[in-house]
């Protein structure tokens, strides 16, 4: 820490640069003001595109810890089994013109899957993952997934040399490679062996757009309705109760209007990566009941794409319904000339990490599209398709005696 303080003082870093004046036409402010009942950014957006350029060019004037990881340092919940760890070290990155974004490391090499011993919950997090989330997102229409793109950081440069944080600059380190490295301070698992290097200095990762702050737009943090036990045994109920959705829908907010439908389209999204860790979810307070959810921290994703986890699934098997728009865009997809890993293939070619995800995980995609249309196939007969296709977001209201409030 010493010796970076002196270093900064030869190059007269000890004064950041002065910052460019807030620009109304800012990309970041653009994709905040764009944000509606309907997702996070309009079908055609030029905010977005102009975002995800910016952050892939602009300048970074400070980089920090995540307030996740800021927590960390000062307080443990030893009742949770898996304690958080270094190896999900994400920072804040601030950029010129007042934007920033989250950046993960990247972790695992795009050609490694994820052993098959691993529980979910201890799991690498993938920089890939979140890039490739994001464009399937916006090819399903759901647009519920902050801009992201992936970006060569030089660790040294962009991160070392700006950040103020002096716990971040004491776990920077020369690894035997002549490597530059850094790793988590947190209280669980944060050690050189965890460290992420750049190669010496460059290091791949993905940044993801900030969401406006919580004072101008509160959030929620909701369990989901079908979360899984984040312990080494044991089960929840909807891995034993085949009829868990009808005990669902008896509960508000799932009794009525479209909460429960965007819970099925988060479970279809959560298949086709591959993400089991989705045990809450976000939505903005300002839209209501019926807002969407935000697909948030979806790292965890495209680990294993030659192991369908079905169980993903649940909400749509269980509950048989599905809205009208998401099982058309799915069979569009499902199409020769529409296929899903060509489209996928074609959008991440934008990225400048291309290649994104190698040729199976892409035809995973395929192969995972398939059974989410067959269990929809499973439902319509077991049902009838006036049931199961939903045509709008109204569902049947439960009598008032039934409905309770879910702890959020």
């Amino acid at each position: 820490s010493r010796r970076h303080k002196l270093y900064r003082e030869e190059l007269n870093l000890t004064s950041p640069a002065a910052l460019l004046p807030l620009r109304p036409e800012a990309s970041w402010l653009q994709f905040h003001l764009g944000i509606s009942r309907d997702g996070l950014y309009p079908r055609s957006s030029p905010a977005v595109s102009r975002l995800l350029r910016d952050m892939r060019d602009f300048t970074t004037v400070s980089a920090d810890y995540s307030q996740d990881e800021k927590a960390l340092l000062g307080a443990c919940d030893c009742s949770q089994i898996v304690k958080p760890s270094g190896v999900h070290l994400k920072l804040v990155l601030r950029f010129q013109d007042f934007g920033k974004a989250m950046f993960k490391p990247m972790r695992q090499k795009r050609e490694e899957e994820t052993p098959e011993d691993f529980f979910y919950f201890v799991d690498f997090q993938r920089h890939n993952a979140e890039i490739a989330a994001f464009h399937l997102d916006r090819i399903l229409d759901f647009r519920r997934v902050p801009p992201t793109v992936g970006r060569l950081i030089n660790v040294t440069k962009e991160i070392l040399e700006v950040t103020k944080n002096e716990v971040l600059q004491s776990v920077f380190f020369v690894s035997p490679a002549s490597n530059v490295c850094f790793f988590a301070k947190c209280p669980y698992m944060c050690k050189t062996e965890y460290a992420v290097c750049g190669n010496p200095h460059l290091l791949e990762g993905s940044l993801s757009a900030f969401l406006p702050s919580l004072n101008l737009a509160p959030r929620l943090s909701i369990p989901n309705p079908w979360i899984r036990s984040y312990s080494f045994d044991g089960k929840e109920e909807w891995e034993v109760n085949p009829l868990y959705c009808d005990t669902v829908k008896e509960i508000y907010p799932y009794s009525n209007g479209n909460r429960l439908l965007n819970i099925i389209d988060m479970a279809i999204f959560d298949f086709l990566i591959g993400n089991m860790d989705r045990h809450h979810y976000e939505m903005f307070t300002k839209f209501g009941d019926d807002g969407f959810l935000l697909h948030l921290d979806n790292a965890r994703g495209f680990g294993r794409h030659s192991h369908d986890e079905t169980s993903i699934l649940a909400p749509l098997t269980q509950c048989c319904i599905i809205k009208r728009m998401t099982l058309l865009r799915l069979q569009l997809l499902a199409e020769p000339e529409y296929r899903l890993s060509d489209v996928m293939r074609e959008s991440l070619l934008q990225d400048p990490l291309a290649p994104v995800l190698t040729e199976p995980h892409l035809l995973a995609l395929d192969r995972r599209l398939q059974l989410i249309l067959k269990a929809v196939r499973k439902c319509i007969d077991t049902y009838g398709e006036a049931r199961v296709v939903a045509n709008d977001t109204t569902q049947p209201e439960a009598p008032a005696s039934d409905r309770v409030k879910l702890s959020t």
